[in-house]
């Protein structure tokens, strides 16, 4: 039977419901005595990146208490620009105090956002901003300042290349706000610093955060350019696949693989060498500041302004930037043999 979007609507509801719905009191953790509702719903769930920032609202849920809080974790299974919808419009009908959303689209849920704060629920955009659509949300949570990310990038592969060569870029989908601002960061550090100037980035492909995709994606580079010699992979679903090509062709050394990854899924390729370095923040971070960032507007009547502070648990006090981002960290981490076997137990 195939679903209608009504359906598959009701189903998120019902869903919603038998969570929610479960329990009553909550120790006092909110002033009317009910428990917390957060929802967080990634781009997909097939990206495993989106489960290492599920880690940390649990962690935070468990130091501030289990009883307090109802947590649910659920999205599409695809990264459409509007497959988020039913899931946010579910969580509205289920009174959630708090929507976090990594955004597919900078714009395609603008109509929904408004309506789910219409309603009462808080809206935050997680691990990213929608830029342009800033107004439609409550803040955004930042796993570090994206202006680092793209000169990041194309340093590592700079660093890799000897600043000489051919190169290409595996995102993951076209529509994607934060892989279009790193993206947009590659080419102004390109075109605007001589270091670069003997690397040509000759391609922009796309994966969609699929693993299977991004294989099929980084097989056709490999068969369309044969003199390249490197390729960036800002996407945590495509560096892994991207680095199984290359291990399987037996293409180690000859082509270069950086980008955004997990410790986790990338040791194997650190440790054989077939990805040198690559970056990233601590994603457990930003679920783990989310909760507490709810608990303070909940329990003790934050607004999260421009220029306040909220405490964070062992993240400290934390402040909302002008743009009203809240940072986790301030500076990409670069993983490489000398810590990936230290980092990749953790996420």
């Amino acid at each position: 039977m195939k679903l209608t979007k009504r359906m598959v609507l009701l189903l998120c509801g019902i869903t919603l419901a038998m969570v929610f719905g479960c329990g009553g009191g909550g120790g006092g953790s909110a002033a009317s005595g009910e428990k917390i509702k957060i929802v967080y719903i990634p781009k997909d769930t097939v990206n495993p990146y989106f489960y290492a920032i599920d880690v940390g609202f649990k962690e935070a849920i468990d130091e501030l208490g289990q009883e307090n809080f109802e947590y649910l974790y659920t999205g599409p299974a695809t990264a459409g620009p509007t497959d988020q919808i039913e899931y946010i419009e579910a969580a509205v009908q289920n009174k959630t105090n708090a929507i976090f959303v990594s955004a597919n689209h900078d714009s395609a849920l603008n109509r929904t956002l408004d309506d789910a704060r219409e309603a009462g629920s808080k809206i935050f955009i997680m691990n990213q901003d929608i830029p342009g659509s800033e107004t439609h949300r409550d803040a955004a949570i930042m796993p570090a300042s994206f202006d680092n990310v793209g000169p990041l990038l194309i340093e590592l592969m700079g660093q890799q290349l000897d600043y000489e060569g051919d190169f290409a870029i595996l995102s993951a989908t076209t529509d994607a706000p934060d892989q279009n601002t790193w993206i947009q960061g590659i080419k102004d550090a390109l075109a605007g610093d001589s270091k670069y100037a003997g690397m040509n980035l000759i391609d922009v492909v796309y994966g969609d955060d699929q693993p299977e995709k991004s294989t099929t994606e980084m097989e056709a580079l490999l068969t369309k350019y044969p003199n390249i010699k490197g390729v960036i992979a800002p996407t945590a679903a495509g560096i892994p696949a991207c680095a199984k090509v290359l291990q399987t062709r037996r293409l180690t050394g000859q082509v270069k693989l950086t980008g955004l990854g997990l410790p986790s899924t990338m040791q194997e390729f650190v440790k054989d060498g077939t990805c040198e370095s690559f970056a990233l923040w601590n994603p457990p971070y930003e679920g783990y500041l989310a909760v507490y960032l709810v608990d303070a507007i909940v329990n003790q009547g934050y607004v999260p302004a421009p220029g306040s502070s909220f405490q964070a648990g062992k993240l400290g006090t934390v402040s909302v930037e002008s743009d009203g981002q809240i940072l986790t960290l301030k500076d990409l981490m670069v993983y490489d043999a000398s810590n990936i076997d230290e980092y990749a137990p953790l996420f």
